[in-house]
Order: C-alpha cells, then sequence, then structure tokens
C-alpha cells in the first residue's frame, strides 16, 4: 500500500497524534477545513499505526460518507470495496480486503448493538463532531461505555474544525487535545448585511451577483433550506452571465445531480453550488475559490407536547461561520462574505446547540433499552438527555407496545430494536407479522417514508413507482425481517400505518382542510388539496412551522373508519369520562369510545361504576388542575410546608407537593380519599388535608409538625399561625409587646431558616416587618415608639425593647403573662 507523503497542514501533527493515539484511549484533534483531517490523515494512521484491526471512519452524512470513501479510495488507486469502502443505510461498499471504512452515524450505532466489542476494530474516528449530532452523540456514550467495561484496547478519536474544547475536556479529562494550525490557503472573510428593502432572495442574489463580477473562481452559496435554495436560484438566472452554471445541492438531490455540484466545472465555466449546511463539512466540492454565507440555518426542534417537529430558521454559530469560511481555501486563497454586520457575527452563539437537547427521543430510547440501559445516567454524555423528552419517548414506545410499563423491551420490542429501524417503522415491519405479502408491502412502505417523495401528499401516488432506492431499501428490510418474496398490496397500507402511528389518526373537523388528530393536536391541508373530501386520514408525517397552531400535513393516507376499525379493533378504547355540567352544577359521566381523543361514539351514564367513575373524576382533575378540589387554608399551607420542606431539609425525601407531581400521581394519594364520592358536590367536599397526609409516613408527619410547625408560641405563650410560602420566607404575625425581650427572629427548619416577622400595634395593624429583629430594635423601632406612645398612651413602649418583659396587657397590668 503506497502513500505519498502530503503536504497538507494535518501533517504536521501526524507524529504527536501516532504517539498520543497509542498511548490514550481518547484522543481530541481541532484541524481547520481545508487541513486533510478526512480526505488525508486517516490512511497515514492505517499505514504508520501499530492497529491489527480496522479503522472506522464515522460521517454524519451520506453524501460526505460516500465522498470522503471515493477520494481516499482514489488515493489508493482504487475504487471504494477495496482497502477502504464505506457503509450506509441501504448501500454498501465494503468486502473482505476493507481496513478502512467509513460508515454513517446510525450504521455504527447498529454494529455497536450487535457486536458490543466491536470485535476486528482498534479505531473509530468521530469526524466532524461539532454538529454534535443525535447520533454522534450517542456513538460517543456507547464507544465509552464500550472502552470502559470491554475493550481497554479500542480507540477513539474525535475531530473537527471548531471542537467545543470546554465541554470536551469537561467530560474526557484526560484525553490530549491536539491542535493542527492553518489551512491550505488563506481566507478573507468579509462582512455584508442584507439590504432591508428588498426581498431575502432579491437581496442575496445581488450579493452574489456582485461578488461574481468582481472576483474569478466557482462561488458556494449557504442558504438556510431547499425553498431558499430555489427561490435564489431563480433569482441568478437573471443576474449572471452565461458562462456560470447554478447546482443546488441538498440531501433529497438524486445523486447525480449531487455529483453535478461536487465536481468541477467544464472547461471555461463557473459554477455557484447553492447549498444547505450538508456543504459545511467533509465535502470537497471542487474549484470553490468564493463562499457567500447567509449566516442562517433551518434546524428541527421537537416538541414533547405534541410530539411533533418543528422547523425553525436561525443564526448559525460562530464555528459554523468558520466552516463555512474554510469551503473557500482548499485549493487557492479564497473570499468569504458573511451577510450580516460583523457586529452580529460576533454576538452569534459560539457553537450550535447539541440535537439532543431539542429533538424526538424515540430511537435513541430503543437504543439504549436494547443496550440494556433504562437510566440515561448510566452512560457518560456531554449533554444529558432531557428528561422531559425521555419521558414522551417512554411513553411512546409504552404506547406502540416496543416497551412495557416498567420500562422494559416487550418480545416484540426485541424484535423491532433488532430491525435497526425508526421505532414507529419498525412497528410496521413487525405487524406485518409472518405474511410474505404484507411484509413485502410494510418495507415499501418504510422505504418510501424513510426518503419521501416530492410533489403528491397522497401516500397512495408513490407507492407503487418502482424507484431503484426504494426498491434497494426494501429488499434490505424485507432481509432482516427474515421474509423475502411477496407482492405489495396496497389495501394493507392502512391497517400497516395504524398500527405505527395509532396518534396521527385524524378526523376531519367542519369544511375545509382542518383535521384532529388521536393525540388531541391540530393538523391542516391546503382547501384545494384533493384528500380533503376525506373524512379520516392516517397522517405519519406533518410538520409544526412558526407560530401557526396547526401542523401541516406532509404525507397521509385516505381511510374508511369503519373498515379499519374491523382490521384493527385494538385502535378503539371504551371509557368512562366526566364533565361539568354547567345547567345543573354537577359531573356528568359519559360511557365513550374512542380511538384517542377522537370520540366515535357517547352515550350518558346513570349510575357508572365507581372504580371507572373515580378513574375518569382523576382525568378530569388533571385536565383542569388542581384548584378544582377544596384547597381551604389549612390543605394549602400543608402543601406549602411539603414544599418548603424538601427545600429546606432535602436530606428527608419528602414526598413532591409541587402541582405537576399532585397531578401525576393523583391515584397514590386522591383516590384513597375518594370512597363514596360520586359528584362534584362530594369531591368538593372532601377533605384535602387528610387525603395530602395519606403520603407522609407517621414517622415524616411528627417530623413535618415539629421543623415546620403551623404555630409559633411567643414568649407570653400567645399560639401565633405561621404563614408558609413557596416564594419567600415564612411569616408570623404577631403584636410588637409580645416579642420585647427578644434579641433575634425565630427560626424553622432546625434553625435554617429563620421567620420574617410582622410586627402589628395593639389593633392588630402592621407596624414594621423585619427580618433582623435586633436591628429593628436598635434603630427604626425609635420612630415607631414616638408614634405608638401618642396613640397607645396606655401600651408600654419601653426605651429598650430588648431587655424589657414581653406582655400581652396595657401598663397598670404590666408584668408579664
Amino acid at each position: 500500500m503506497e502513500l505519498n507523503v502530503s503536504s497538507l497542514p494535518v501533517s504536521a501533527i501526524l507524529p504527536e497524534l501516532l504517539v498520543a493515539l497509542e498511548s490514550f484511549p481518547q484522543v481530541l484533534l481541532a484541524a481547520p477545513t481545508g487541513a486533510g483531517k478526512s480526505t488525508w490523515l486517516p490512511l497515514q494512521i492505517l499505514k504508520q499505526a501499530s492497529f491489527s484491526g480496522r479503522i472506522l471512519l464515522l460521517e454524519p452524512r451520506r453524501l460526505a460518507a460516500r465522498n470522503v470513501a471515493q477520494r481516499l479510495a482514489e488515493q489508493l488507486g482504487q475504487e471504494p470495496g477495496g482497502i477502504v469502502g464505506y457503509r450506509m443505510r441501504g448501500e454498501s461498499r465494503s468486502g473482505p480486503q476493507t481496513r478502512l471504512e467509513v460508515v454513517t452515524e446510525g450504521i455504527l450505532t447498529r454494529m455497536l448493538q450487535q457486536d458490543p466489542m466491536l470485535e476486528g476494530v482498534s479505531l473509530v474516528i468521530l469526524d466532524e463532531f461539532h454538529e454534535r449530532s443525535l447520533q454522534a452523540d450517542l456513538a460517543l456514550a456507547l464507544l465509552l461505555d464500550v472502552q470502559q467495561g470491554l475493550r481497554d484496547d479500542l480507540k477513539v478519536l474525535i475531530m473537527s474544525a471548531t471542537l467545543d474544547n470546554a465541554a470536551l475536556s469537561k467530560r474526557l479529562p484526560q484525553a490530549p487535545m491536539i491542535v493542527s494550525e492553518g489551512r491550505s490557503y488563506p481566507v478573507d472573510r468579509r462582512y455584508q448585511p442584507l439590504a432591508t428593502n428588498q426581498r431575502f432572495d432579491e437581496a442575496v442574489a445581488r450579493q452574489t451577483a456582485q461578488l461574481l463580477r468582481e472576483e474569478p473562481g466557482s462561488l458556494l452559496l449557504f442558504l438556510p433550506g431547499v425553498a431558499e435554495i430555489q427561490r435564489v436560484q431563480t433569482q441568478l438566472a437573471e443576474m449572471i452571465a452565461a458562462d456560470i452554471d447554478l447546482c443546488p445541492l441538498y440531501g433529497a438531490l438524486p445523486l447525480s445531480e449531487q455529483q453535478r455540484a461536487i465536481l468541477p466545472a467544464a472547461e471555461g465555466r463557473r459554477k455557484v453550488v447553492l447549498a444547505t449546511n450538508i456543504a459545511e463539512t467533509s465535502l470537497t466540492i471542487e474549484d470553490i475559490r468564493l463562499v457567500v454565507d447567509s449566516a442562517l440555518e433551518r434546524s428541527a426542534l421537537f416538541d414533547v407536547r405534541t410530539g411533533l417537529t418543528r422547523l425553525q430558521t436561525q443564526r448559525v454559530s460562530q464555528a459554523s461561520m468558520t466552516q463555512r469560511a474554510g469551503r473557500a481555501g482548499r485549493l487557492e486563497p479564497g473570499i468569504c462574505l458573511h451577510l450580516l454586520a460583523k457586529e452580529q457575527a460576533e454576538r452569534a452563539a459560539s457553537h450550535g446547540e447539541p440535537e439532543i437537547l431539542h429533538s424526538d427521543l424515540s430511537a435513541l430510547w430503543l437504543d439504549l433499552l436494547q443496550w440494556g440501559c433504562r437510566d440515561a445516567d448510566q452512560l457518560n454524555w456531554l449533554d444529558r438527555p432531557p428528561q422531559t423528552a425521555i419521558d414522551a419517548a417512554r411513553q411512546l414506545l409504552c404506547q406502540l407496545g416496543v416497551a412495557d410499563d416498567g420500562g422494559q423491551l416487550t418480545t416484540r420490542g426485541r424484535k423491532i430494536a433488532a430491525l435497526g429501524s425508526e421505532p414507529r417503522f419498525g412497528v410496521m415491519l413487525a405487524a406485518a407479522g409472518d405474511s410474505a405479502d404484507a411484509v413485502a408491502t410494510a418495507a415499501q412502505l418504510v422505504a418510501m417514508l424513510e426518503d419521501p417523495p416530492r410533489g403528491s401528499i397522497d401516500l397512495r401516488d408513490g407507492f407503487h413507482r418502482r424507484l431503484p432506492h426504494w426498491q434497494r431499501r426494501a429488499k434490505q428490510l424485507q432481509q432482516r425481517a427474515g421474509i423475502s418474496g411477496g407482492t405489495v398490496d396496497e389495501d394493507r397500507l392502512a391497517p400497516l400505518l395504524a398500527a405505527a402511528f395509532p396518534d396521527r389518526i385524524a378526523r376531519r373537523r367542519g369544511d375545509g382542510g382542518r383535521y384532529q388528530l388521536a393525540n388531541g393536536s391540530g393538523a391542516t391541508l391546503e382547501n384545494d388539496e384533493a384528500l380533503t373530501r376525506y373524512e379520516w386520514l392516517i397522517v405519519p408525517a406533518l410538520l409544526q412551522s412558526g407560530s401557526q397552531p396547526d401542523a401541516r400535513i406532509l404525507q397521509a393516507l385516505p381511510v374508511t373508519i369503519d373498515s379499519l376499525i374491523r382490521e384493527v379493533p385494538t385502535l378503539v378504547q371504551q371509557q368512562t369520562e366526566v364533565e361539568w355540567d354547567e345547567e345543573k352544577g354537577t359531573l356528568r359521566a359519559w360511557k365513550r369510545e374512542q380511538i384517542g381523543q377522537l370520540v366515535l361514539k357517547s352515550q350518558p351514564l346513570a349510575k357508572p361504576d365507581e372504580q371507572e367513575l373515580h378513574a375518569a373524576m382523576l382525568r378530569w382533575v388533571r385536565g383542569k388542575g388542581l384548584s378544582v378540589l377544596n384547597w381551604t387554608p389549612q390543605a394549602e399551607q400543608l402543601r406549602l410546608r411539603l414544599l418548603c420542606a424538601a427545600q429546606w431539609l432535602p436530606e428527608a425525601e419528602w414526598p413532591g407537593a409541587d402541582e405537576a407531581t399532585l397531578l401525576a400521581s393523583l391515584e397514590q394519594w386522591l383516590l384513597p380519599a375518594m370512597s363514596g364520592v360520586r359528584d362534584g358536590k362530594g369531591l368538593k367536599q372532601l377533605d384535602v388535608v387528610g387525603a395530602l397526609l395519606q403520603m407522609l409516613t407517621w414517622s415524616q408527619r411528627q417530623q413535618l409538625d415539629t421543623v415546620l410547625p403551623t404555630h409559633y408560641t411567643v414568649p407570653t405563650g400567645s399560639r401565633l399561625p405561621i404563614v408558609y410560602h413557596d416564594d419567600k420566607p415564612p411569616v408570623l404575625a404577631v403584636r410588637m409587646q409580645e416579642m420585647y425581650g427578644e434579641a433575634q427572629n425565630p427560626s424553622v427548619a432546625q434553625g435554617r431558616v429563620p421567620l420574617v416577622l410582622e410586627l402589628l400595634s395593639p389593633a392588630h395593624r402592621p407596624l414594621q416587618i423585619t427580618r433582623d429583629l435586633a436591628a429593628f430594635w436598635a434603630g427604626a423601632y425609635r420612630d415607631v415608639q414616638k408614634e405608638m406612645k401618642g396613640r397607645y398612651p396606655k401600651h408600654l413602649w419601653p426605651d429598650d425593647p430588648a431587655s424589657a418583659l414581653p406582655t400581652r396587657r396595657v401598663k397598670k397590668f404590666s408584668n408579664p403573662s
């Protein structure tokens, strides 16, 4: 294997890197764009390091993985599939001779799940790690787990042009950081905000056309999304010279068009590549000397409340701007024009927010359960997955029958996990059972949904198209399911989709294209869309955009609901519900048949079963909030004391008393107190104090009364109530004379929290609020004394209240009581 010595910048740090890989389990490499870290360095490691096993090079994008593998293989005079190979979903070019394999992120996760030892692998390289994709974060967490428990000889190299050093160094304190200075050629970075009196697409096109007139060379234009690419392309076509080719570049393009954007322009011509951030990393786009950066990107944000993803256009980070600028300096000195003011660029976030913090985590949670991890804290994360998103993922996997209530994979769930697909797609394949026709139909459907066609929203329009990449993917899925052959059958689509998307069954509401989903969310079609004539749809793909209340339907299948229920009867649940009858002023019970929140039939119940009625009442309380219960002052104070106890005395492990926790645990504390309650009046008279006390053991009740008492006895013997709050210290209202002789504020919580004293006049009107009684006696008391002597001359107003005896009487009975 002959490799040429390179003059690329990264070659200068190769000796240091090889020593680090020999000595440390994890190594960090920061190397600017164009330094050769992706397309040259892996071959040098393969040649010069003493690794007996394969090297896996992880690339975050399919296009980049294919491109990097091609360039690495070319340096060996080969095509991918020899010493250098690649693997991605639905496509593999690796063989028995492959020692350096470029893989996409999902492939690495699947390899780890099938063989946690990663037998035959010596090094895993995580490239372009600054993107912090969900799968890259998961891959690192799993690799660290493997290193710790199974393979102390496995090496991990984390590479990027713009590593988040602080986060990585915190989690990997022993990992050396190696920095490759400089890039292939210098880049002149310029800043120019867009004209405010022009549309975005027009303003971007004008700036781009002007730079093309002023400078030679081909240009790479970064735009946030496909819609902007198409609009700017239309504008540019009217502004540029005839010798310039316009080449869009985004993930959904056919491979031939992607290659046209990547390969050099024809002789005597220039090109403008209009790209999303797919071109930000790893891809070497030939001939680029100029970069125009809109400084915008479109990111997907998952809403755990609706279970839908919303697209948001936002400013890119400084790290992304650096990456984009670096594309201009790969082959010769270049220019990058950022379309914003320099001050705005400097105020941008240093790094983008990791995907794991705003993504749907159902696939990640399935991976963790398959890994044997039921608690995210068992793994070492750069950023821990948010608990709310994990809870939503747990709930979805339970609803789909993938996991049980205890968080364990079901038998069906283990089969689905082994398929290596998204949870919903795995459910679809599992629902097909052993029928060859059903499996073929499910595989074709999954292939379509993974890589949806553009154009028609109606799934039936694309289902019988035989696109090659769908066919390859469907065949692969059939092989994984262990059932080949079969004929696709459109009549099987509805039950298969309903198994995977029961919460996305939709019913039209009113005229036009507005629908309600089974999960309660709204969805909409354009009024002229043909599908609006159908009352019922199954909607596997939706998109929440901007501040619109309803999600936009991207893909849908019309269904006849009666036929669907006959085929999938488990979709329908029968349950009792209660609602408030305004006319009678009480609760009424109803027996309903529902698909999620879509009511099919409803009939009133005169005497519902108490168990069903109470379950319905609890659902009603959850929907309305705790305010519908009988919150007497005593009940509210008990709840606040529990909140304060958890805050001030956490070592005692008090039960949660915030509204969210109480609503989530109604069955534990409220239900036992509901015996005999059958209507709204009974619910309103329920003893909330007694119900809350059910959460406490006898010793906890005793401790609560001791450390956070309801009353405080002042020196005169008066037993006065303490008023607790959730956001400020507790307050004791007491006549000033009853606190004479006290040097400091009394306290609760084992002396940790002083009471705020609201000192009252003899007529019980507020005189002073103080957190420092000694300071009040020595200071502001003088002014109070003057005023009170005139208003209440028969009461005692001593000059030295800190030494006087407390009293409840007037002067002639000045002895203490």
